[in-house]
């Protein structure tokens, strides 16, 4: 049953048609409006589905601007669904500007969940799935990417990033000479299509293959988090030196770090800080 005045947050599917659950189905046909992130890469699943609700644009581009003008029309009673070109809404997709609002509006949210692209990666990742951290996708370049690349390297638990197809080669290079080269990881690309493919094995194993075999379609990345207790190689901490030293760290700063972050005794530290100086 759908309600007046709400906001639906409808996943649509990643790649086969018939993941469109009964109840997205249902609350696409009852509501007074769809919000798609494209229009033209919707109607054709709506039409499929026989669903004829009035559709309408809310992309990266317009959703702030747009986001005060919805949220007025759900409080005079319209109930309206959010839906993106594939999978759940707001994860690396717009929405959250209009959610924010939405709840701030006192207009009641409800989610009707499917396909995602994020989990669908992660349960035949063959990684652990019990914690995990999602990144989206990593910046292309410059200080902010080398943060996020330093997070996945301390991380404990599987992170999950998406990335596109001619990146694939370098962001997983960029992994490996992060400190990562030997992590378990997974390539989950395609999924639910016809030429899904997941590849397992090392980050450099892997940043190996797609440098000879550049992946198509959609590509989510899975890498596994540091072993517990497992205590870091030696090339792994002078790789991790060489990172804090190219981001502009003193000798000083690379002992602490080491120190901190993997107990590395401080006699250890020093010397292979030292070395980064010659």
């Amino acid at each position: 049953m759908i309600e007046a005045g709400t906001l639906y947050i409808v996943s649509t599917p990643i790649g086969n048609l018939g993941d469109l659950s009964p109840r997205a189905v249902e609350t696409l046909r009852g509501v007074s409006l769809i919000l798609a992130e494209d229009t033209r890469h919707s109607r054709p699943l709506l039409d499929r589905a026989g669903i004829r609700t009035p559709l309408e644009s809310h992309h990266a581009f317009n959703e702030r601007r747009t986001a005060e003008a919805v949220v007025e029309r759900l409080q005079a009673g319209e109930s309206i669904a959010l839906i993106s070109d594939a999978g759940t809404p707001l994860l690396s997709d717009p929405g959250f500007p209009l959610v924010q609002a939405a709840v701030a509006g006192g207009v009641p949210v409800v989610a009707v969940p499917g396909p995602s692209a994020l989990l669908a990666a992660l349960v035949v990742s063959g990684l652990p799935a019990d914690r995990f951290t999602y990144l989206g996708f990593l910046p292309r370049r410059g200080r902010a990417r080398r943060l996020l690349l330093e997070e996945v390297l301390r991380s404990s638990h599987t992170v999950v990033v998406f990335e596109a197809p001619p990146r694939v080669a370098s962001t997983l290079a960029d992994l490996a000479a992060a400190g990562l080269a030997d992590r378990p990881a997974a390539v989950a690309r395609e999924l639910t299509k016809q030429f899904e493919e997941v590849r397992r094995g090392t980050v450099a194993e892997l940043a190996r293959y797609y440098a000879d075999a550049p992946p198509r379609g959609e590509v989510v990345l899975v890498i596994a988090g540091a072993a517990p207790g497992a205590p870091p190689g030696e090339e792994e901490l002078r790789e991790r030196a060489r990172v804090l030293r190219a981001g502009g760290a003193t000798s000083r700063d690379v002992v602490r770090a080491l120190v901190t972050e993997h107990g590395v005794p401080r006699n250890i530290a020093y010397r292979i800080a030292s070395s980064e100086d010659d």
